[in-house]
C-alpha cells in the first residue's frame, strides 16, 4: 500500500505541476479530497485570523501557488498526498466550477439544462471533469471584476458552485472512491467563459427596496413580457412563451399574466392547449401551481 501511495503521490504532483503550467493555482489533497496539510494553529486556544500570512503551510486554498517550487514544497510537505486541488477565482483564469452531483438522487445535468432553457443562454463546450461518483465538475472562467461565491444546492438541486475561496479536485486525481479523470474530447479545450446569464444566477441576488414605483415596474414588466410573446416568430413559440412565464413567475407575476400570456401565444399561432402546458410547465419549475 505505501508504494501504491507513493505512486498515486508522484502522479498528483505531475498532475499538479501540469495544470501550474496553465496558470491554475495548486494545492495537495488527501484521499478525502481535503487539503492534506493541517492547519498550523489547530491547538493555538484562539487561532488567529490567518490565511497564511505566518509563513507556514496549512490554509487550505491560501495556499494554493503555480510556482513549482513552492508546489513541490507543499507536497513534500505532504507525502501522503494522492490528489490536487485547483484554486477557484484566482487570476488568470478566474476558475468556476460547476459541480453536477449524483448523489442527491436528482438529475442535476438535465436541471442545469432547464436552467439553459429557461435564461436563454447556451452551455459551452468546456473542459469536462468526471467524478468517480458518476457526476461531472464543468469549467467555466468568470470576468476578473467578478466574485463568485461557493454555494451548494442554491442554482438547483444537485448543482454546487466551486468559486472564489473554493477549489476543485484536479483531474488525475486518487480519491477513496476512485480517480477523477478528464471526459474524452474536452481535455484539448480551454476553460469556456461563464455565459452573461448564467453568471447573473451564480451571482447573490441584489438587495431589493420598496418603492411607490414597484406597482408601475411590475405593470410595465408584464407587458414587456407579453409583447416578447407576441413577436416569437415561427419556431420560437413555445421557447418565448416558456421563458416569459418564467420571468412572470420569478417576478410574482405569474398568476396575473397566465391568461394575457397564453392569449399572445395563441395569436402566435399556438394552440390553447399548448400554451397551457407550457405555462403549467413553468409554473411547476417555479414552485407554483397553475
Amino acid at each position: 500500500m505505501a508504494t501504491l501511495d507513493r505512486h498515486a503521490t508522484t502522479l498528483a504532483l505531475a498532475h499538479a505541476l501540469s495544470a501550474a503550467e496553465r496558470g491554475l493555482a495548486v494545492i495537495p489533497l488527501s484521499r478525502s479530497k481535503l487539503p492534506a496539510l493541517r492547519s498550523p494553529h489547530r491547538d493555538d486556544p484562539s487561532p488567529p485570523p490567518c490565511h497564511g500570512e505566518c509563513g507556514r503551510f496549512g490554509h487550505g486554498v491560501h495556499d494554493a501557488s503555480t510556482d513549482p517550487r513552492r508546489i513541490r514544497e507543499l507536497f513534500a510537505a505532504a507525502p501522503w498526498a494522492t490528489g490536487y486541488g485547483i484554486a477557484c477565482g484566482l487570476h488568470p483564469h478566474h476558475l468556476i466550477g460547476v459541480d453536477l452531483d449524483t448523489k442527491t438522487g436528482t438529475d442535476s445535468s438535465a436541471a442545469l439544462r432547464e436552467l439553459a432553457l429557461r435564461h436563454l443562454f447556451t452551455i459551452p463546450e468546456t473542459i469536462v471533469v468526471l467524478t468517480p461518483s458518476g457526476g461531472r465538475h464543468l469549467w467555466l472562467t468568470g470576468p476578473p471584476d467578478v466574485v463568485v461565491p461557493n454555494s451548494a444546492s442554491r442554482l438547483a438541486p444537485g448543482i454546487d458552485i466551486r468559486g472564489a475561496g473554493g477549489y476543485l479536485v484536479g483531474p488525475g486525481s486518487r480519491t477513496d472512491h476512485g480517480t477523477y479523470t478528464t471526459a474524452p474530447g474536452t481535455s484539448h479545450l480551454p476553460a469556456a467563459p461563464c455565459p452573461p446569464a448564467l453568471l447573473r444566477l451564480l451571482l447573490p441576488p441584489p438587495r431589493t427596496t420598496t418603492s411607490r414605483t414597484s406597482a408601475d415596474q411590475g405593470r410595465s414588466h408584464g407587458h414587456g413580457l407579453v409583447h416578447f410573446v407576441l413577436t416569437a416568430q415561427e419556431g420560437q413559440r413555445n421557447t418565448r412563451l416558456f421563458w416569459a412565464a418564467c420571468r412572470a413567475y420569478d417576478n410574482g407575476l405569474g398568476p396575473d399574466l397566465t391568461n394575457a400570456l397564453i392569449e399572445a401565444a395563441v395569436r402566435t399561432g399556438l394552440t390553447e392547449r399548448e400554451a397551457r402546458s407550457t405555462v403549467a410547465s413553468a409554473a411547476r419549475m417555479a414552485g407554483r401551481e397553475t
